[in-house]
């Protein structure tokens, strides 16, 4: 529960509201939520698209973090409502409650995940030190209490005592998962990720350690799973986004390689430097957003470096990688990184392997090892049970781990190989793939 402090309590003259085209409206009284969505740090979440690089697949997929997280804030706000009237519900975790879904995303970098796996910067990490800085949104924090900015940063990371809160933002059947399936869905043109959300959150009732859900909405819950499970084979791992990812990787590992060995850039990358050095402190890691890293991709197209400028080339013209399935069974990856040297091809930047999976419900249980909660039923007599033991469809996806690889490569330097026998052997090896 929170200290009471007069902000805590204030309220706008007029209430403010967003037009959204998933909840129609994105209401705002609280004037905590208002100063916190006109601070830098949040605003900044307008030039840091959603999905990264999926509109190269789906092209109106241009939606930002920004949308995100103020969708992710109302759903809360309608749990809060509709929880009022429960003996669970303190209601001096509402603003708590409220200010963490609105700022769960507020560290995601520019095209998120693939910028992560570059320069081992962790989202999650920034959003906790962007929260506990010298930053507007700390400043913001703490006119409720000195200690609100930790109280929300421990919601984030899932380690505040208020078990209730972080379910509302981070499990199974949470806010952000509701928001970004029907958000990602409406934005790429597919009807994956509806569902009946109406249904859900008239369903769900608080207690002390979760959410929970009677059991007359197990169907509602069917359906918004199986949407989650489609989102991810249809959209999130389409092969088309994932190469832009690839390129993209490729193309900022190799201008850090040229950093490191000394290169001179036409253009100097100063906001890319703490990156590359690994030695990036808030104020750096706020600068960079997808317009500046889009700038330096355009400016390495010009640079001397062949394979900077053809990779920075390929992604900004959508001149993507061919992709095949590959897990490795016909020829091994090492034994194609062989034949693609001996081409004369540098596998370090034109061959890549990509594998991802998906698990779309489990929960922890003796035998496994992983740490999910479980989604709840409530029974007409008040038992809880955990929902695959009531659902067929919802069991049928219990603990099964999907996974799928692809090999991406230039199709057009395997054709123009000098070697014929050694060309010869990569395009049988490329068609048996197929």
């Amino acid at each position: 529960m929170l200290t009471e402090s007069p902000y805590s309590k204030k309220q706008l003259v007029e209430e403010k509201v967003f037009k959204d085209p998933v909840h129609r409206y994105v209401h705002v009284r609280d004037q905590l939520i208002w100063d916190l969505i006109k601070t830098r740090e949040f605003q900044r979440l307008r030039r840091i698209k959603q999905l990264g690089t999926l509109y190269l697949a789906f092209h109106s997929a241009e939606h930002t973090r920004f949308n995100h997280s103020l969708g992710v804030y109302e759903i809360v706000r309608r749990m809060t409502e509709n929880f009022k009237d429960h003996d669970e519900w303190e209601e001096d975790d509402r603003l708590l409650a409220l200010a963490s879904a609105l700022l769960h995303d507020l560290g995601h970098g520019p095209f998120s995940h693939c910028f992560e796996k570059i320069f081992h910067t962790d989202h999650e990490e920034y959003t906790r030190k962007i929260i506990l800085g010298d930053t507007d949104v700390n400043a913001v924090l703490k006119r409720v209490s000195p200690d609100f900015p930790l109280q929300v940063a421990q919601v984030i990371d899932q380690t505040h005592e208020n078990k209730l809160v972080i379910s509302m933002i981070s499990s199974q059947i949470d806010a952000d998962r509701m928001d970004y399936l029907q958000r990602d869905s409406y934005y790429t043109g597919v009807s994956y990720g509806r569902f009946d959300m109406e249904r859900i959150l008239r369903v769900m009732r608080p207690t002390k350690e979760e959410v929970i859900i009677k059991e007359s909405g197990m169907h509602a819950v069917e359906d918004y799973l199986m949407s989650r499970y489609q989102m991810y084979w249809q959209v999130y791992f389409h092969p088309v986004s994932r190469g832009g990812e690839v390129l993209l990787n490729l193309a900022l590992k190799r201008a850090k390689y040229l950093h490191e060995n000394g290169h001179t850039f036409k253009q100097a990358p100063k906001y890319f430097i703490p990156f590359f050095e690994e030695d990036v402190t808030v104020h750096d890691y706020l600068r960079l957003d997808e317009m500046v890293v889009n700038f330096y991709l355009q400016e390495w197209i010009h640079e001397d470096d062949e394979i900077l400028s053809d990779l920075a080339n390929r992604f900004v013209n959508r001149e993507l990688f061919k992709y095949l399935p590959f897990d490795g069974s016909y020829i091994t990856k090492s034994e194609l990184e062989d034949l693609f040297e001996k081409a004369g091809i540098d596998p370090e930047y034109y061959f890549f392997s990509d594998s991802f999976s998906d698990l779309p419900y489990d929960y922890d249980r003796p035998g496994t090892n992983n740490n999910r909660k479980p989604i709840h039923l409530q029974k007409s007599n008040g038992e809880l049970r955990e929902i695959s033991s009531q659902s067929a469809i919802i069991h049928s996806i219990t603990g099964v781990h999907r996974m799928e690889s692809k090999l991406y490569y230039p199709k057009e330097k395997i054709l123009a190989i000098e070697d014929l026998e050694i060309k010869g052997e990569i395009i049988n090896i490329l068609n048996q793939l197929a």
